[in-house]
């Protein structure tokens, strides 16, 4: 697929026609490999199923930043002879679709229970193509090299049989019940549990109400007048002060804790206390999750309604007392206040507290709350009947297979994590049920007995009785219950397909950190139950992305269109944006971005580009490329064999960096070796032998077209198309296969690497740098040719092989230059010292000295009066009234100005 090498590097006009010829060729599928006859039999596949993105929308920088690394990690292993297959698909995602799909409903005066379950569910459908194919289409802009043809949806018929079967072979061994459990409940839109990850914490503003509760004594064994009468209190003499955010809560309180350390409270454990509002007693315990010292030193205690509080309850066999509905409003039964909404409740029951004197004080209080991630709805934690899994089981399972199997986790801190998330001790059940129509309907169904039947396939009678009227469960699974068997699933389980046989378990589950337990912790529990192996071998967790910063990229960002991950691929291309997300990306680790970097990597495929343009430009149609044999036995140059030793230490470096997973130092070694060695110094050297037909060296273009294709292939799987285009265009002879996709990796040899000639070379670079240096300070022009003595002690032999070079690069007059033993020079030098070679310049070839004494005093004095301003904004108060960072870039500012003043009295005092 050769095609021109433009004048410019444009990726809108190369990406997506790469992308295409790679999808006719069928690159991405792992059989091409096997027909191909590329395939190392000597390894194993790599396997990688895809995060599924939720059909919710497009994608975002995350999705960007998942791709790139997982697809770097397939094409590496697909250029290493591994036979590669990567499956891509997307998730139903239960709650998030289903309120993204209802809010477009609202928008046209649509509401989804009018409109009914069924007739929703096809919205949902309609909303999920349209989202699918969005998401597709950003995927391919990115260069995922998956094979389309295997592309899943975890609501497929396959899938979604997988699901039915999960779980009725969990039930059947016991491992999923149902029960009254504490749950995150979203009384808003969703009207549903949710899982943690859904309810966000936010931090607020509220009031913190502290409320004192009656004891009953000798004296007072309770109110003798009506709640809200004013005199509820009446007779009462002692007291415990409690304090809550929440006061509308009090209606479920079955108890106050106190510590069971020696308090004030201690003489009132075991007496009773007459709850307001509802006249019932309740008791006082003692507890070891109350901390004396801190708020009243007591804590009433709701069971239905707080998780702490759940704990305490079921140590002490505490009644759990369900005080609001599922919309978030008070149950009935008590008396004024039921059927309130929660918030105007908590008004109702903070005046009649106050009514009736038993509010102490309210005090300001920032405290944070959970909201629905998906409705911004505050959550209720809330007593649920809900279908649960019996996770401490699965978990001490997964223990004990990764003790067994071992397993890689990058970056390796993350394994605490992981175990912690695994401890059957620290572990919750999972709730798996949600109150949702959008999802995986649960396969149990109900007789008019109410007896249970689960069953993979709609049954025709009750398990049970035979009765033949049944209904099924109206609930639906959490999304997280089919995206746990998304390794297996994927490829054909339950059932032993090719697929599963050859392809699981997987070699790679490549996340954020922030879904280590909700995701990566579940799928290692239903694989190890389900199929008695571990579903990947490592586990490589990416962080979060922020803007520059180190802010949550938001939609309320003024800028937030400049991180659509398509906006940055039109302005930079998909190479620019995988380059960036990779090269300032560490494991485990939050990554700031800046949109410059993203720039800068555009420079670096520019840079590439014409690279690449003047190796190709001088390489006439009949060039008799020699092999590396050929090229490693004849008379190279010192600088051939400096290039070709920095191009085999790099590939050797590459590769161990690529295999132990220190993406980010390859590419940024690639980009240090093609900029600033390769462009910057061979390719500059190159010219000098190119250009002089008398030449009779070795021929540096074939070097230079060594350098490039192992340069290309290394860099491939970071930056797949513009790597794939250039590549196209080398001589035939380079090229082991018809694309760059499935060409082999450079493997790099030890031979080739001759440390002696790289210190050696180094030195002359060193010098080269130092004298344009010079000339850069001096402002010398260009085209002018300098005098230079050098007096190079050791490496006098290696300077002088490299005359050449220092005339050339340096600007030296070559019947001027002295490269000796030891110089000392007898006339007035401009001098530098590199390690132990010293340089020297005659002044008069440098400058004209009156003239440069005059431009040096004026220069000093200009920047003198800016640091004499500097110095009194900095000592008036300002220091004081300024923002702090406005003072620092003030002292900085300062400091810069005062060193530049140094150099200049310096280079006065040397003239």
């Amino acid at each position: 697929m050769k095609n021109e090498i433009g004048k410019n590097y444009d990726p809108n006009l190369i990406e997506d026609m790469i992308y295409s010829w790679w999808e006719e060729n069928q690159y991405f599928k792992p059989e091409i490999m096997e027909n191909i006859g590329i395939i190392d039999r000597d390894s194993k596949p790599f396997v990688n199923t895809l995060p599924p993105p939720n059909v919710t929308g497009v994608l975002h920088l995350g999705h960007a930043m998942t791709i790139a690394i997982q697809d770097l990690f397939i094409r590496y292993a697909r250029m290493n002879g591994r036979k590669s297959l990567f499956v891509p698909g997307t998730d139903h995602a239960g709650i998030a679709t289903q309120n993204v799909v209802e809010r477009e409903l609202n928008k046209d005066g649509v509401d989804r229970k009018i409109l009914g379950r069924e007739k929703f569910i096809d919205e949902v459908w309609k909303w999920k193509e349209k989202s699918h194919t969005i998401i597709t289409e950003q995927s391919k802009k990115l260069g995922l090299s998956s094979d389309w043809e295997r592309e899943a949806f975890t609501m497929d018929e396959n899938l979604s049989k997988a699901v039915r079967t999960a779980f009725v072979r969990l039930y059947n061994k016991g491992l999923i019940y149902k029960g009254n459990y504490l749950v995150n409940w979203c009384p808003g839109r969703c009207e549903s549990a949710i899982s943690d990850l859904e309810a966000e914490p936010n931090e607020i503003e509220g009031k913190l109400w502290f409320i004192r509760y009656p004891l009953i004594d000798d004296k007072w064994s309770g109110p003798k007048f009506e709640w809200g009468s004013g005199n509820w209190l009446d007779g009462a003499i002692n007291f415990i002060e409690i304090a809550t955010t929440r006061p509308e809560t009090m209606l479920g309180d079955t108890a106050v804790a106190i510590s069971n350390e020696k308090n004030k409270y201690s003489m009132y454990k075991g007496k009773k206390l007459i709850l307001p509002i509802t006249n019932r007693e309740i008791e006082i315990i003692e507890d070891e999750y109350v901390d004396q010292n801190f708020g009243t030193g007591a804590v009433k205690i709701t069971p239905a309604h707080d998780f702490n509080d759940y704990e305490i309850g079921k140590r002490h066999d505490l009644d759990f007392i369900t005080m609001m509905n599922e919309k978030g409003y008070i149950e009935n039964g008590y008396g004024k206040y039921s059927n309130l909404e929660r918030f105007e409740a908590r008004k109702q029951i903070v005046e009649d507290l106050e009514k009736e004197n038993l509010i102490v004080k309210i005090e300001d209080y920032t405290h944070s709350i959970p909201k629905c991630q998906r409705c911004d709805t505050i959550i209720e934690p809330r007593d649920s009947l809900q279908w649960w899994v019996k996770a401490s089981i699965l978990t001490k399972q997964v223990q004990d297979k990764i003790e067994e199997e071992g397993l890689t986790i990058v970056p390796e801190n993350q394994m605490q994590r992981l175990q912690k998330w695994l401890d059957p001790e620290f572990i919750k059940d999972w709730c798996i049920s949600r109150q949702l129509w959008w999802g995986h309907r649960i396969p149990v169904w109900y007789c008019k007995k109410e007896h249970v039947t689960v069953s993979e396939n709609i049954p025709i009678k009750c398990a049970i009785c035979g009765e033949t009227e049944l209904i099924q469960d109206e609930d639906v699974l959490d999304t997280w219950f089919s995206s746990a068997l998304w390794p297996f699933s994927t490829l054909g389980w339950p059932e032993t397909t090719e697929d599963f046989l050859e392809f699981y378990p997987n070699t790679l589950r490549e996340t954020g950190y922030d879904i280590l337990f909700f995701w990566v912790a579940r799928e290692l529990m239903m694989a190890v139950e389900l199929t008695g192996k571990l579903p990947y071998e490592i586990i490589y967790l990416h962080g979060l992305i922020r803007n520059e910063k180190g802010k949550k990229i938001s939609k309320s960002m003024e800028n937030i269109e400049d991180y659509d991950p398509l906006r940055v691929i039109a302005k930079n291309g998909a190479d620019a944006l995988r380059y960036t997300l990779i090269a300032y990306s560490t494991p485990g680790l939050d990554m700031n971005l800046d949109l410059k970097n993203i720039d800068a990597a555009q420079k670096f495929c520019n840079k590439l580009w014409n690279v690449f343009k003047y190796i190709l430009s001088n390489i006439p149609e009949n060039f008799q490329l020699k092999n590396y044999d050929e090229i490693k036995n004849a008379n190279l140059e010192l600088s051939d064999k400096w290039i070709l030793s920095k191009l085999n230490e790099l590939i050797l470096m590459v590769r161990d960096a690529y295999e132990s997973y220190k993406f980010l130092e390859v590419a940024r070694e690639i980009k240090r070796f093609t900029w600033n060695l390769l462009a910057d110094w061979y390719i500059e050297i190159s010219k000098i032998r190119i250009y002089d037909e008398s030449n009779d060296k070795f021929d540096p273009r074939h070097i230079l077209l060594v350098c490039i294709d192992s340069v290309l292939r290394m860099l491939h799987p970071i930056m797949p198309y513009v790597t794939e285009h250039l590549w196209q265009n080398l001589p035939e002879k380079l090229k082991d296969q018809d694309g760059l996709i499935i060409a082999k990796f450079p493997i790099g040899d030890e031979e080739y690497i001759n440390l002696e000639v790289m210190s050696s070379f180094d030195k002359l670079i060193d010098l080269i740098s130092k004298i344009r240096t010079i000339r850069g300070e001096y402002k010398v022009p260009h085209t002018k040719k300098i005098s230079l003595l050098v007096s190079a002690g050791e490496s006098t032999d290696i300077l002088n092989q490299g005359s050449k070079i220092i005339c050339d690069l340096g600007k030296v007059d070559d019947t001027k230059l002295q490269i000796m033993e030891n110089i000392m020079p007898s006339e007035k030098m401009i001098s530098s010292v590199i390690g132990e070679i010293s340089i020297f310049i005659p002044m008069e070839d440098m400058i004209n000295l009156e003239d440069e004494m005059i431009r040096l005093e004026k220069e000093i004095e200009r920047k003198t009066k800016l640091a004499n301003k500097s110095k009194a904004k900095l000592s008036s108060d300002f220091s004081i009234r300024a923002p702090k960072n406005i003072v620092e870039e003030e002292r900085i500012k300062l400091q810069k100005l005062e060193g530049e003043i140094e150099k200049l009295e310096e280079r006065k005092n040397l003239l």
